[in-house]
């Protein structure tokens, strides 16, 4: 198709920098893993400061919330394995906590922690969900073995850079990968349809919302309850069920 002759040099320039700005992750768990999450924070321009720390520390507040925590420790048949990486442009994405494996309750202070100590990696770039794409399935690429891969894309905006999501799933190894989406609300009136339609992707995919980034934290709380547990939990408070 002439969509991907005309991005083809794009999509094999983001496989190469998100092998060059990968570091070498761990060799793997030393036991048995159930799922490797990878969540994705967006930090385009439009993400304002005050939004960007409540998202950053959002996340790392939904990781230690008691109903988690007890998902993460407790949920059996296995570990967590965890990475987090902040996206916006074609050539701004960025690794904050590299795969650790949560094993204890300390493991997880130490993960929300890193969090909340991170400091921004970009400022003032646009919003490529096609190059974060490639970037978190490269990373996926590395993780521990684990029963399920799911990557947790966070954003306020559509793509208005580079190629969209659809070409990254064709052309990005997302076999076994489910992508699910925490569309923001408030910035742009049809991010949501695009989490649904564009983003969304593979085996149980679904997209969760927040109300602004006022309510980033509780979202973020039922996105990864559902996601580590493996289940509808759209009859909690503001879920939204499947996508």
């Amino acid at each position: 198709m002439a969509v991907d002759a005309e991005h083809g040099p794009l999509v094999r320039l983001v496989r190469l920098l998100a092998v060059l700005c990968l570091l070498p992750g761990v060799a793997g768990a030393q036991s048995h893993c159930r799922l490797a999450l990878l969540l994705a924070l967006d930090v385009s321009s439009s993400v304002d400061a005050a939004e960007y720390a409540l998202q950053r520390d959002g996340t790392a507040a939904a990781l230690t919330a008691p109903d988690v925590m007890q998902a993460i420790l407790q949920g059996g048949g296995g570990a967590v394995a965890l990475g987090v990486y902040e996206w916006s442009g074609r050539r701004q994405s960025s690794v904050v906590l590299d795969w650790t494996v949560l094993r204890s309750e300390a493991d997880v202070l130490a993960a929300a922690e890193r969090l909340r100590g991170a400091r921004r990696s970009f400022t003032r770039f646009p919003t490529a969900l096609g190059y974060a794409l490639g970037y978190g399935a490269t990373m996926m690429g590395r993780a521990p073995q684990c029963d399920r891969r799911v990557i947790d894309v966070s954003g306020d905006g559509i793509t208005n850079d580079g190629f969209g999501p659809e070409l990254a799933y064709r052309h990005f190894p997302f076999d076994g990968v489910t992508v699910n989406g925490l569309a923001v609300l408030g910035a742009d009136p049809d991010v949501l349809d695009h989490y649904e339609f564009f983003l969304q992707h593979g085996p149980g995919a679904f997209v969760e919302t927040a109300e602004g980034y006022a309510g980033f934290q509780r979202a973020m709380e039922r996105k990864l309850y559902r996601e580590i547990e493996d289940r509808v939990v759209g009859g909690l408070p503001g879920g939204r069920g499947p996508g």
